[in-house]
């Protein structure tokens, strides 16, 4: 595999995991907030403006999908210290039901339809996920015990 084709599969991956989402209720299009959301994950207390120079989504879309995210409580804000016209967007303390229910809801009907029902090949494709996300997972960084934040690990 070249690095065309590793591209050309996580897209098709991306798009068999859109179709796996439940339906979000209040409208829009899962990318842009799947993007926004795995930004802010990577980089708690960022502004609207990093988050859209990060992603390369206009800023605009970024503001529809942090205020998506609100709304499902997937997120919090709160002002920006050093600039009090801007707000800080953060993952929430407590997980909401809407990302309770997205994280619960399996891939296995997305990837049996984009394989036309083969069973054979869904098992085969269910485990080689399984082991890619094992594999692959972003972890979140830790804070080490003497502080050092460039230390990562599992959680």
């Amino acid at each position: 595999m070249d690095g065309v084709e590793l591209f050309l599969l996580g897209r098709t991956l991306m798009k068999i995991g859109e179709e796996a989402l439940p339906p979000a209720g209040i409208g829009g299009g899962h990318r842009p907030v799947l993007v926004v959301s795995s930004d802010i994950l990577e980089h708690p207390d960022s502004t609207v403006g990093e988050i859209a120079a990060r992603t390369g989504l206009p800023q605009s879309a970024v503001s529809t999908a942090v205020a998506r995210l609100k709304e499902a409580g997937s997120i919090t804000t709160s002002v920006d210290p050093r600039d009090r016209r801007r707000s800080l967007v953060r993952p929430a303390d407590q997980v909401s039901p809407r990302v309770a229910e997205v994280r619960s809801t399996p891939v296995d009907a997305a990837v049996t339809t984009a394989l036309a029902g083969d069973p054979t090949a869904v098992r085969e494709v269910l485990d080689a996920l399984d082991t890619l996300a094992r594999h692959l997972r972003p972890r979140a960084p830790r804070v080490a015990a003497h502080g050092d934040p460039t230390r990562r690990g599992e959680r």
